[in-house]
């Protein structure tokens, strides 16, 4: 870092999203603390060039502006709080174990919902947006993704962009400051490393308002089920499963050998939408960081209990999706019918793999071994993936 490069500073940024918005109440600051260790981190980490800090500013900025704007709709609307939130089921499971079309697949059966990537991008309503009519965020969210596929085009084949398509809780707990969305988009191990033993319940507590404020927003939703998705629920699994009781916990599973050069190949994607990292770089800490999210969670299902999980295999998904799809839905009360069986034939008719290119990563790009990766998840392999 040089004299002239940019640093995020707290209160700029707070000022920026206060000016944006014409409103000052953040509610609760509890998030004040992660901020801080977020911006101490990438100034010192991220090595963003200037579109990057450009870009992380204003991902940054977005996400205090829904924070005013939210608590100022509850302020003005408290019924918000009255809002009944049902929350069937989470998936988690290491990324790149088809967690993505799976929870698309179920979001798509009548009675099921899922927050959708425009909404996870501004959860709060922008200027001009009607009801039933979000036309701001519609556009924010096309821009977002338009920019990336210019920035990085090898996104379109690892990771299927749609603006109303469901997506990930952790795009909103991202911009609270915590989450693997963090490190998943900014280069910052350090941050990383203290957010391990940061309580995050926090964040899912307000993750539980944000649902109800996405409902109260669309009165549709009252009475079905959500269904939650993230990757990043796998290292804070008991986070989740306290904040979300009666929730079943799906974990998708694909063998590491694929999942640990293809997630790397997605972060190596990511960052350098912002910053510029080796290869190396980018292998050295999620590798490690994988095998460490698995540790993290075989302890805590061991203490969850068996009765909260049913397993998904990534292979069997992809022979009989709608089998798997019926078990979960099944675990969750909702029976197969004919009007489910044909939204979900329907959707999985429109939504092959082949429609996008073929996503292309090898272990020697980011100077990844078989072996260390076959002895870091040898547990979790001989229990998920050999077993088949």
């Amino acid at each position: 870092m040089t004299a002239s490069t940019p640093v995020f500073d707290r209160d700029a940024l707070l000022a920026a999203a206060r000016e944006r918005t014409g409103l000052s109440d953040f509610g609760d600051t509890w998030w004040f603390e992660p901020m801080d260790r977020y911006i101490a981190a990438a100034n010192a980490e991220g090595k963003l060039t200037p579109e990057g800090f450009a870009g992380q500013s204003e991902a940054i900025v977005k996400g205090l502006a829904s924070r005013l704007r939210m608590v100022d709709d509850i302020a003005r609307h408290p019924e918000i709080r009255d809002e009944k939130v049902e929350v069937a089921a989470v998936i988690l499971g290491l990324p790149r174990t088809g967690s993505t079309i799976f929870h698309r697949l179920l979001a798509s059966a009548p009675g099921m919902t899922a927050i959708r990537w425009y909404e996870a991008q501004n959860y709060a309503p922008l200027p001009g947006d009607e009801p039933g009519n979000p036309v701001g965020r519609r556009a924010y969210a096309q821009a977002m993704i338009d920019g990336w596929l210019s920035l990085s085009p090898e996104l379109a084949s690892i990771h299927p962009l749609d603006p109303e398509a469901p997506d990930e809780e952790i795009i909103i707990l991202g911009q609270l400051f915590i989450t693997t969305m963090v490190e998943g988009m900014t280069f910052v191990p350090s941050f990383a490393s203290w957010l391990d033993s940061y309580d995050q319940s926090r964040g899912y507590a307000d993750l539980k308002t944000i649902l109800q404020y996405l409902q109260w927003q669309d009165p549709t939703r009252r009475g079905t089920k959500w269904i939650l998705k993230s990757p990043s629920n796998l290292p804070y699994t008991e986070v989740i499963a306290d904040a979300f009781p009666e929730a079943a916990l799906v974990m998708t599973h694909r063998d590491p050998l694929d999942v640990v050069p293809s997630y790397v190949s997605m972060e190596a994607a990511l960052y350098k939408l912002n910053s510029v990292h080796s290869d190396a770089e980018v292998g050295g800490f999620w590798f490690p960081r994988l095998a460490g999210w698995m540790r993290r969670f075989e302890a805590a299902r061991a203490r969850i209990g068996e009765d909260r999980f049913i397993d998904i295999d990534y292979r069997e998904v992809a022979k009989e999706p709608l089998k798997q799809a019926e078990r979960v839905l099944a675990r969750i009360g909702v029976p197969m019918d004919q009007t489910i069986e044909s939204a979900l034939a329907e959707f999985m008719a429109g939504n092959k793999r082949e429609q996008r290119p073929m996503h292309d990563y090898s272990l020697e790009r980011f100077g990844l071994d078989e072996q260390a990766i076959r002895d870091a998840f040898a547990s979790y392999r001989a229990r998920y993936i050999e077993k088949a």
